[in-house]
């Protein structure tokens, strides 16, 4: 049976207004990993950020406590995606529940819904925050910023760092209006939503031209491989130059990727098996 807390008319909660969640996501963003500890992760970051708005909320010492207390069970998300959602939802369903409690009514919004709601989508949410963020956008930055690294220009060094903390600064604030506006279904929103769905098929689609341009760009790899028939000599990366330039360096990329996809990320293991594979090719002139 739902339980029933009397109130004062005195502890009304305050109204939750944008700029609580916008404050909420910025404290989020800046101490995301500060407080990590083994048994909690990041929990006490997200109960930082939330302190504000809890405070808006629960009049009452006891009511604000037990928020502290809720909020301090274990938490770990992406940044961007998942932080900048769950702050959003939590806020959101915060603010229900302090509502219920004001207004005397049956206690819908309870300790283990708001729990179970960011075990729920902490994962989910972090696994697509990870996918694009990290195995994409930011890798999108560095292959724009190589070119000036390599030229000597502090730019290319900062660049993508402060475009990458700028570009997950705007989309989890984003995400987090989202939560606070839609509440829970804010999730099915990101995970589900033809636009989000439309910005990942792009995003995919991207990093395979980035992936392309680094191979031809930077991996550098030819054959040193002739011979001659009737007289006329021949060079195979002549011929490869002339019909598939950049063919040699894709085939190392794409050598990597499935040995990667089928025996897992072993990157030592790669890194001395393709060092063993090009030095026995060099030295019977192939490559």
């Amino acid at each position: 049976m739902a339980n029933i807390k009397q109130k004062s008319v005195d502890l009304k909660p305050e109204v939750i207004t944008k700029k609580d969640v916008f404050m909420a996501w910025l404290r989020f963003y800046f101490v995301d990993e500060i407080p990590h500890c083994f048994d909690r992760y990041i929990a006490p970051a997200l109960l930082w950020s939330l302190i504000p708005v809890l405070r808006k909320l629960y009049k009452d010492k006891n009511d604000l406590i037990e928020a502290y207390v809720r909020h301090m069970l274990f938490f770990n998300t992406q940044i961007s995606w998942g932080g900048g959602t769950l702050t959003g939802i939590m806020v959101s369903l915060e603010q229900e529940r302090a509502k219920e409690v004001y207004e005397n009514k049956p206690l819908t919004i309870t300790d283990d819904l708001i729990y179970n709601t960011k075990a729920g989508l902490m994962g989910a949410l972090a696994g697509i925050g990870d996918s694009v963020d990290s195995g994409t956008i930011q890798y999108i930055f560095v292959a724009i910023a190589i070119p000036w690294a390599q030229q000597g220009y502090a730019i290319g060094a900062i660049f993508p760092f402060l475009c990458f903390s700028i570009y997950q600064l705007i989309i989890g604030y984003v995400f987090a209006n989202m939560g606070f506006s839609l509440g829970r279904q804010a999730a099915t929103q990101i995970v589900g939503g033809s636009k989000i769905k439309d910005i990942l098929d792009g995003l995919s689609i991207l990093g395979l031209f980035m992936m392309g341009i680094l191979a031809a760009n930077y991996v550098k790899v030819s054959s040193s491989l002739k011979w001659s028939i009737a007289g006329k000599a021949f060079a195979l990366q002549d011929i490869l130059d002339t019909v598939l330039p950049g063919l040699l360096p894709i085939l190392v990329v794409f050598g990597v990727y499935l040995y990667f996809t089928k025996a897992g990320l072993k990157v030592t293991r790669a890194l001395l098996g393709l060092t063993v594979i090009l030095a026995i090719l060099a030295l019977i002139k192939i490559l």
